[in-house]
């Protein structure tokens, strides 16, 4: 009996020491469980807001981004209706320019005709006052024709009726004819001159413009790319946003659930 008794003194400290053990245990798994759902909470927290700034960032960007493809399209279309009326001017100004090479080419065959026929014997007339009337008269005519037809100018008709610049009405009609033809043909070179420069200064435009056009279209459609892009993620990003803003709830039940599981442990030990 002594024995027994003996022997159960000296087993009660060690499983003394046994349940002191597994309640400091018990305590401390209670105690990770209770500070975990905290340190959860603040992850979820942290997350959100990242998630937040995040998407809000993105919405920054999709408007910007936005912005400035509707800007680029609107300067696009401006930019190819500017296209289509400088080519249009310019075709305008190149009928002009053909237009004014014909006249010209059709005064220089005219004078080379009058200057071969001015080559032969000039017939001899008799110079009575009538006869100079009749040459007056007929460069008169002449020169006032081709005023009409836009081959000579308000002054060089001038010069004629006033007989300056070496218009002599005393000359033989042959001579007042070559020189007309001359005078013609000089002021349809010059239209014919400006003509053509003022083509090619519209084709230049033209030219520019149309590039201009499709510089503005290739940033406009790589505008709308990157739009395209920029709202692409940020609907992904409004998907994880709403996720982690759903996470903050879920995790206070699992809390919850991990803090009374903690304490059944604590009642069973």
């Amino acid at each position: 009996m002594q024995t027994v008794l003996y022997n159960f003194l000296l087993e009660v400290p060690r499983a003394a020491l046994i349940w002191l053990a597994l309640m400091l245990l018990a305590m401390l798994a209670t105690a990770g469980l209770v500070a975990r759902p905290s340190r959860d909470r603040a992850g979820d927290r942290m997350r959100v807001r990242a998630a937040a700034g995040r998407h809000a960032q993105l919405v920054a960007e999709t408007q910007e981004a936005s912005r400035y493809a509707e800007e680029v399209a609107v300067a696009a279309e401006r930019a190819t209706a500017t296209a289509k009326r400088r080519r249009a001017e310019w075709l305008t100004a190149q009928e002009e320019a053909e237009a004014a090479w014909r006249a010209f080419d059709a005064a220089d065959v005219a004078l080379r005709r009058v200057g071969a026929a001015a080559a032969l014997p000039v017939p001899r007339t008799p110079r009575t006052p009538a006869e100079y009337a009749d040459r007056e008269r007929y460069l008169h005519r002449a020169a006032t024709a081709a005023f009409w037809r836009e081959e000579l100018s308000v002054v060089e008709l001038g010069d004629v009726l006033a007989h300056r610049h070496g218009w002599d009405p005393r000359r033989h009609p042959v001579e007042q004819e070559v020189m007309l033809h001359r005078a013609v043909r000089a002021r349809l070179l010059l239209r014919q001159q400006t003509a053509a420069e003022r083509e090619r200064a519209v084709w230049r435009a033209a030219d520019i413009a149309a590039a201009s056009a499709r510089s503005l279209r290739d940033e406009a459609y790589a505008a709308a790319q990157r739009a395209g892009q920029t709202r692409h993620r940020l609907t992904a990003t409004s998907r994880w946003a709403r996720l982690a803003a759903g996470m903050a709830p879920q995790s206070d039940r699992t809390a919850r659930l991990r803090t009374a599981r903690a304490a059944r442990a604590a009642r069973a030990a």
